[in-house]
């Protein structure tokens, strides 16, 4: 039998020295610059942030992503339980779950962030908003890509669910409590468990909507819709009751009124 091939692997502090010394590492020296993007995409999505200081020291969200590029960065090393540890910190020191191995674009901000779980195959574009108790989550137990893929300039509302290797389109918005399970096109509004697109936006209004909170209710549409066609209706029977001198009692009457007659005195 021939000898076993043993695969020499480098030390952990190998990979420490390559991160702090490597200056003609593109991807070390790129943390500075990305660090500087997360904290003005913090000042500009946030109101709430008064200055570079507050945002440096009490953002859970930007540190949840510091953290995270240092994990991933091991992670593409193969240091993956060394990576793992490092995004377990974070999750205990910021409340935000993010997989080492998921790929986050630049300038993504993530408000809050008590609750936010990022799977391993995630992919977030640039300029996105997540709000907290977000799930980017699969929905199979099989190896490979199973987690979706959020365009650019997407804003996901609070305790929104996207489920499976899905696609939700650049510009998209995700409603506040919203289960998404199917692809989402760009542009688009999704409300709803599951979620349905309930408005779309031409290609030349996909700029960021911070107005996550102002989404169309299609509940409340189609009861606006049915009270509409029982007032035709009501007035369609009346003029038929006029025409052909029928005298009845009105179908539709006021409900509110008669529950009031019809309640029992208190005695």
């Amino acid at each position: 039998m021939g000898e076993k091939r043993i695969r020499k692997r480098k030390p952990i502090l190998f990979y420490a020295a390559e991160m702090i010394s490597a200056t003609n590492n593109k991807e070390v020296n790129m943390f500075p610059g990305r660090i500087v993007e997360d904290i003005k995409s913090a000042m500009r999505k946030d109101p709430a942030a008064r200055s570079v200081l507050e945002v440096i020291l009490c953002y859970p969200g930007v540190h949840a992503l510091w953290f995270y590029r240092i994990a991933h960065f091991l992670y593409n090393r193969r240091m993956y339980v060394i990576a793992r540890m490092v995004s377990h910190l974070a999750r205990f020191l910021t409340g935000v779950e993010i997989h080492p191995g998921a790929n986050i674009g630049r300038r993504v901000f993530i408000d809050h962030g008590m609750g936010v779980v990022i799977g391993e195959t995630a992919e977030i574009g640039e300029d996105s908003l997540i709000y907290k108790g977000v799930v980017l989550g699969g929905t199979s137990l099989q190896k490979g890509k199973r987690h979706p893929t959020l365009g650019k300039n997407v804003v996901v509302g609070s305790n929104a669910c996207i489920l499976g290797p899905i696609k939700i389109g650049d510009g998209a918005k995700i409603g506040s409590g919203s289960v998404v399970i199917k692809d989402v096109p760009p542009g688009a509004t999704v409300v709803g468990v599951p979620g349905k697109i309930v408005e779309k936006k031409t290609a030349e209004k996909l700029e960021l909507d911070f107005e996550h909170g102002n989404l169309p209710d299609p509940v409340a549409d189609v009861v606006k819709i049915m009270l509409k066609m029982q007032h035709e209706l009501e007035q369609r029977l009346k003029t038929i009751e006029k025409d052909h001198n029928i005298k009845t009692r009105s179908i539709f009457h006021d409900y509110e009124e008669r529950a009031v007659e019809e309640l029992p005195d208190d005695k």
